[in-house]
């Protein structure tokens, strides 16, 4: 007996105005999805049993956060690193349940993550993103990922969202059992950050050879490394040792963006964290050291983004969003289209964080991509809120099923 059940993956939609990831006019067309993979995409296509009229509406490739934390409940070091793993994963599914429902149909979690939570993803268990993981990141003693405040005489080495790991040889074990476990690609902290307690900000942290090792490691395996630093003398450090993507970069100058440029390294900006750590950090109980690091930061962050369009660095998207501040997730995309204008946002989000991730199927609407994709009710160029604001109707689709908006439930 045939049944009348429409194969997941398999979809019509038709009528829509499509932006295919990288293309600045929009495209009147029909897509059709087969297997969860865009079979074709014209003015006419051939008809599944399901179909969605999408007259009126905008196709996009599904989003991309290139800088997500699962495991981020909080913006206190001690408690996310130290959490019941089963209660972060718990967590983790709600957030990224949230962030599947905004758009972002892939997330690359670049501290923390692990295979159990990425099978969970990939058996069904619980809706989310495609999901690319780092396993914890790998910091010095007193480095970014090092959240033993200076008074207190505790023992952390290894923790769930960050790892203490000194020494070249020592990281390349650390490297290759990431590598074992499942990861996308490597994590390090080459300079302080905000919310960690004993760090200033400018400082290179890790020695040369110790970025170097991390970085032969991930290369000779296919991979990368995304590295967390701000100021230029951390940059620097970080692409001439061979590192790929430059995670947050607020405090880049012109002659370190040429740099990036020239060894093709990513910068991958978070606006949305630190505006959400300005207007929200009382609510929330961010201590005072780390608004005083936050304000250091926060205004140089759309003048990073403007330096690395100038100097020719492809530019991802990613939010960085800890505890209650993920809900500001799209916050970001408003943010970061106001620093490079909306086109390039949407590039950002789609078509070059496919590409800083080596996923060619993802981040685009073409003929053998994956049918991750998100319909709005409007143009974002004409009516930008449609990208950005939570309240506006929007249709989100992974490998060709509609899995949160108005037309999942059809």
């Amino acid at each position: 007996m045939t049944s009348t059940t429409p194969r997941a993956g398999d979809l019509t939609i038709e009528n829509a105005l499509v932006f295919d990831g990288w293309s600045a006019e929009l495209r009147e067309a029909s897509v059709r999805v087969a297997d969860g993979t865009v079979a074709e995409l014209d003015t006419a296509v051939s008809r599944a049993e399901r179909v969605i009229d999408a007259r009126g509406r905008v196709l996009l490739p599904g989003l991309i956060d290139a800088h997500f934390h699962a495991y981020g409940i909080s913006l206190h070091g001690l408690e996310y690193q130290t959490s019941p793993l089963s209660y972060l994963a718990l967590a983790g599914a709600r957030r990224l349940r949230r962030a599947l429902a905004r758009g972002f149909t892939t997330v690359r979690d670049v501290a923390g993550g692990d295979l159990g939570l990425a099978r969970a993803i990939d058996n069904g268990l619980i809706p989310a993103p495609r999901y690319l993981y780092t396993g914890p990141a790998l910091s010095q003693t007193g480095g970014h990922g090092d959240a033993r405040p200076a008074d207190r005489d505790i023992c952390l080495h290894g923790g769930h969202m960050g790892e203490v790991v000194d020494g070249a040889d020592n990281l390349r074990v650390a490297v290759r059992e990431r590598f074992r476990k499942g990861a996308h690609a490597i994590k390090i902290m080459t300079s302080g950050g905000v919310v960690s307690p004993t760090d200033p900000i400018r400082p290179a942290q890790y020695s040369a050879d110790e970025v170097a090792a991390v970085t032969d490691e991930a290369t000779r395996r296919g991979s990368y490394v995304a590295a967390h630093a701000y100021s230029p003398e951390a940059i620097r450090h970080s692409v001439v040792g061979g590192v790929r993507s430059i995670e947050h970069g607020n405090l880049l100058d012109a002659p370190t963006a040429a740099l990036m440029t020239e060894h093709g390294a990513f910068l991958v900006p978070t606006l949305a964290a630190y505006d959400a750590m300005d207007r929200r950090g009382p609510e929330i109980g961010l201590p005072d050291f780390a608004r005083a690091k936050n304000r250091e930061v926060l205004d140089a962050g759309a003048l990073a983004v403007e330096l690395a369009h100038a100097a020719g660095v492809p530019v991802g998207f990613g939010t960085d969003l800890m505890g209650d501040l993920e809900d500001d997730q799209l916050v970001g995309l408003r943010l970061q289209a106001e620093a490079a204008g909306m086109l390039e946002c949407l590039r950002s989000a789609t078509a070059v964080n496919a590409r800083l991730l080596k996923r060619p199927d993802l981040g685009r609407i073409g003929v053998g991509a994956r049918a991750d994709l998100l319909l709005l009710s409007a143009s974002p160029f004409d009516d930008p809120a449609a990208l950005w604001d939570p309240t506006r109707p929007r249709t989100v689709i992974t490998g060709g099923t509609p899995v949160a908006g108005p037309d999942a439930k059809a």
